[in-house]
């Protein structure tokens, strides 16, 4: 190995996923200087598909950084559908709440922040390889092996762990000052891809005695479907007819049909909730999945990052400009408050909605559920914290 080349910085920020990217990003509008390693290729994170609900608050927050795709290609949901037992009950998030969410792929929120970083003259490092970050209570430093096999030191004031569920990061932090907090769900979920007009206009959350099933949307032609199984399922075991077999039982009745169509993709998602805190050592930073995941069921995974990038980027903005860290010392206690609140949501609509097969007396349950739901569905109330929560707890 040869001599570093020496990168001096203000930020680094390890992971060039869209929360990473995001940061980069406002930080860049802000006059930060900023560098980004991120191990995997573009390519490689661009083809990773992943739920694509935004909040009004993500979707502000690209629109008001000049990044506004989503207002052009995502689709804009005033509310969706709860099915119970084959019935449909529309909540509406804009009457209830005056708020909507976007129907927009994670990775086409990455291909937009990745192009305007690159029109940026963004310093984005793509392919790295053997990265290792060094004196994190400090002045922080990360040794990195670039694409084409060159070695370097970037050196920064601070240093940002956006890497993912994962994360490298999130372990230098010593045992001793870090506690986790986990719980794996007795379930997980098909998912399928398919060949197919779109079977509603906004996405459907189905409860039946059979398991719980969401029909999401892609695009006009490729549309997004899950349905609840054991997290033991190897989607390899099951044919087309067999997959549109338990969407139908989940979902279809009162009229309503699913559009089904050739699936071309499958695979199980196992459920689990994670959280690290604190979210900062030192100089070093966690957001987004690096700090913390939740079961897809609330759709707050992309929103909680960016949730952190907002509350980090104000935290750094203000510790660059002003020299004052009041902000940054309070930055990992503002997030967390965020953080389980989505958790507990996330927790609570997968609960809601999915048929615990582990639940001993599970007519009691099942008859529970069933009153749980009309109390939330049959109340004004209850359909507005739903879309309170969902839509993403907009500030006064």
């Amino acid at each position: 190995m040869g001599d570093r080349t020496v990168i001096t910085t203000q930020v680094a920020i390890m992971g060039a996923g869209p929360a990473g990217l995001m940061l980069s990003h406002l930080l860049h509008q802000a006059g930060i200087e900023n560098t980004v390693v991120e191990i995997r290729s573009r390519a490689e994170i661009s083809a990773t598909i992943r739920a694509g609900i935004l909040e009004a608050g993500s979707v502000d927050l690209l629109v008001q950084s000049g990044v506004d795709n989503v207002l052009r290609n995502g689709h804009e949901h005033e509310g969706t559908e709860f099915r119970v037992n084959g019935e449909g009950h529309r909540i509406d998030f804009k009457g209830l709440v005056g708020q909507s969410v976007w129907l927009y792929p994670q990775n086409d929120v990455f291909d937009d922040l990745a192009a305007r970083r690159e029109t940026d003259g963004g310093d984005v490092r793509y392919s790295c390889s053997n990265t290792e970050a060094f004196d994190l209570l400090d002045k922080p430093r990360v040794h990195f092996t670039d694409s084409e096999g060159n070695d370097f030191e970037l050196r920064a004031e601070i240093l940002v762990g956006a890497d993912g569920s994962r994360s490298y990061c999130r372990h230098q932090i010593p045992e001793a000052a870090r506690k986790t907090y986990f719980n794996e769900y007795p379930f997980a979920w098909f998912g399928i891809l398919t060949e197919a007009p779109r079977s509603a206009p906004e996405l459907i959350y189905a409860n039946s005695p059979h398991g719980f099933a969401l029909i999401s949307q892609r695009t006009d032609t490729v549309q997004r479907m899950y349905f609840q199984c054991d997290p033991t399922t190897n989607p390899a075991d099951w044919t087309d007819e067999q997959i549109w077999e338990q969407l139908r039982l989940r979902v279809n009745g009162n009229g309503f049909e699913l559009k089904e169509g050739p699936v071309t993709d499958k695979v199980v998602l196992p459920f689990r909730s994670f959280v690290q805190t604190p979210m900062r050592h030192g100089n070093l930073f966690l957001a987004g999945d690096a700090a913390h995941t939740v079961p897809p069921t609330g759709a707050k995974g992309l929103n909680l990052a960016f949730s952190d990038v907002r509350v980090l980027f104000e935290s750094l903005d203000s510790y660059f400009k002003s020299g004052s860290t009041a902000l940054m010392d309070t930055y990992s206690e503002r997030a967390l408050d965020r953080v389980w609140k989505a958790q507990y949501f996330s927790y609570w609509m997968t609960t809601l909605l999915h048929t615990v097969p582990t639940e001993t007396n599970h007519e009691f349950f099942r008859a529970r559920q069933l009153g749980e739901l009309r109390s939330l569905l049959e109340s004004e109330r209850g359909r507005a914290y739903i879309a309170e929560c969902y839509t993403g707890w907009q500030s006064k």
